[in-house]
């Protein structure tokens, strides 16, 4: 990718997974060069996962797998065995940056953390992602996202307020430790690039989902009081929630005083505007239980449809509730130019959602994922004899 944001930078991944392998695919969408390091024999263990498609089921491949490594290229090594461990060190002498989700302390027995590295390497950048940081009572305890999920506190604000706690359905665990940690990553290579000195990035599941909960968080040192679950509606708002209408739910956000009054115009109960439960926001979103039972019956005698295309008109910000597949085909969506072909390496022709994120002079390509150590002697070739680093 010839004039791409990150064309030229160097990086080994050690993924596994969702969380290493989604940053290293945020790198390679914008340009890097990302090569992939898989067990020799086994590989990525998502590489497995369904769906698998192909005719032959000796040659099915992982649609999900495909998904967080495009545009990579894959190299199969045994890390345990010392011919292998030296082909590493030779491949870090030439890359910019190391990325690796392994539990903490995995890769520095097998003399890979990032000390070894760097006394090859000073310049680079090695980032470890795992479910709790390398430091820390719970550094070396085995994490997935579901259990990151709940031990964060994410779980505990998610789900209806007289149901069970639930997990988001969407791995936000992963997606998000590999989105911060990609971020961290070009932060990190352009003071390397100026310094010549690297740096090691402990980014954890924890840590980063506690990032994102700065709202919860800072309710609860505000108020010394844990959020709650409140299902689809908003602590601080309201109407701010998913409403039923007479055929489905959908989702309408109120969320200031003129919108309230826009609101309450369109479900033609123009009395709620003065009512004194609902004079401010604070008040809607102390009472918004009271707000909701009082509109329900109004709500539920119409289509979503019908409310949707009247609360658009008026201005009032609204969505319907989709599916995948209802979003994915989506005219907006087919405008975003966000669904391409994706090549799958066994012929297949897929579909993927595209790097999501509009750069002026660059278009993120959806090249195909690689076989397990598709580019093993090609990679060796380029990075270590044809073109190494200084």
């Amino acid at each position: 990718m010839n004039g791409a944001p990150l064309d030229g930078l160097r990086v080994l991944e050690f993924g596994q997974i969702a969380a290493g392998p989604f940053a290293g695919s945020l790198l390679a969408d914008l340009g890097a060069d990302v090569v992939k390091i898989e067990r020799r024999g086994e590989g990525d263990g998502m590489r497995l996962w369904p769906p698998l498609m192909g005719e032959q089921d000796d040659d099915r491949y992982s649609g999900n797998f495909a998904s967080v490594n495009r545009n990579k290229r894959s190299i199969a090594l045994d890390l345990k065995d010392a011919a292998d461990r030296d082909t590493v060190l030779d491949l870090v002498r030439h890359s910019d940056v190391v990325v690796e989700n392994y539990r903490a302390g995995v890769l520095d027995r097998l003399g890979l953390g990032y000390d070894a590295l760097a006394e090859v390497n000073p310049a680079v950048v090695y980032c470890s992602i795992s479910g709790y940081g390398q430091t820390g009572p719970y550094a070396r305890h085995g994490a997935f996202d579901v259990t990151v999920q709940a031990v964060s506190g994410l779980m505990s604000v998610t789900g209806e307020a007289d149901g069970e706690p639930v997990k988001c359905g969407v791995p936000v665990g992963d997606f998000v430790a590999g989105l911060y940690a990609a971020y961290t990553i070009t932060a990190a290579v352009r003071r390397a690039s100026q310094t010549g000195v690297g740096a090691h990035i402990d980014c954890s599941m924890l840590g980063t989902l506690l990032g994102i909960s700065a709202l919860q968080t800072s309710e609860y040192f505000g108020t010394g009081r844990d959020p709650g679950r409140l299902g689809s509606a908003h602590p601080r708002n309201a109407p701010y929630r998913a409403f039923r209408a007479a055929d489905k739910s959908f989702v309408v956000a109120a969320g200031n005083s003129d919108l309230w009054r826009r609101f309450c115009d369109v479900v033609g109960m123009a009395e709620l505007v003065d009512d004194p439960r609902y004079l401010t926001q604070e008040l809607r979103a102390r009472n918004q239980d009271a707000l909701t039972a009082d509109v329900d019956g109004r709500l539920r005698s119409r289509d979503a449809a019908d409310w949707l295309a009247a609360f658009e008109d008026a201005g009032v910000p609204c969505a319907p509730i989709n599916t995948f597949s209802e979003i994915l085909a989506d005219p907006h969506v087919e405008a975003m130019n966000l669904v391409r072909p994706l090549p799958l390496p066994n012929g297949v022709a897929t579909s993927g959602v595209a790097f999501p994120v509009a750069v002026s002079g660059h278009t993120a390509e959806m090249g195909a994922p690689p076989r397990l150590d598709e580019h093993h002697d090609e990679v060796l070739k380029e990075w270590i004899h044809e073109h190494p680093r200084a």
